[in-house]
């Protein structure tokens, strides 16, 4: 089985008090993505989509890779769960879907 999944951007967090102790300077939130922005992510290619970020894209694509195939994960429901990129200053929070082929 292959499968696209939708991603969704659910949260972009700006973890203030982290950036008042460790950053060098304002920080915003990812400008980048916007919350309930959704990309669909062919489960033949697993290709980035156009506009999504690299650095996210690094850390979500083994989930992208699990649901595509037909996994699921502990404590999600089947098909879906929801993962964040690494910044420590400004994650983002997205939903995985997988999209059952007809």
């Amino acid at each position: 089985m292959v499968a696209d999944v939708k991603i969704t951007v659910l949260k972009r967090l700006l973890i203030e008090d982290v950036c008042r102790e460790y950053g060098t300077g304002a920080i915003a939130a990812c400008e980048r993505l916007s919350e309930g922005q959704e990309f669909i992510v062919s489960g033949q290619s697993l290709d980035m989509p156009q506009g999504f970020c690299s650095w996210a894209w690094h850390d979500i694509h083994s989930y992208l890779v699990t649901l595509a195939r037909g996994g699921n994960f502990v404590g999600s429901q089947p098909g879906k769960t929801v993962v964040a990129c690494a910044d420590g200053y400004r994650p983002v929070i997205f939903a995985l879907e997988r999209i059952e082929p007809e």
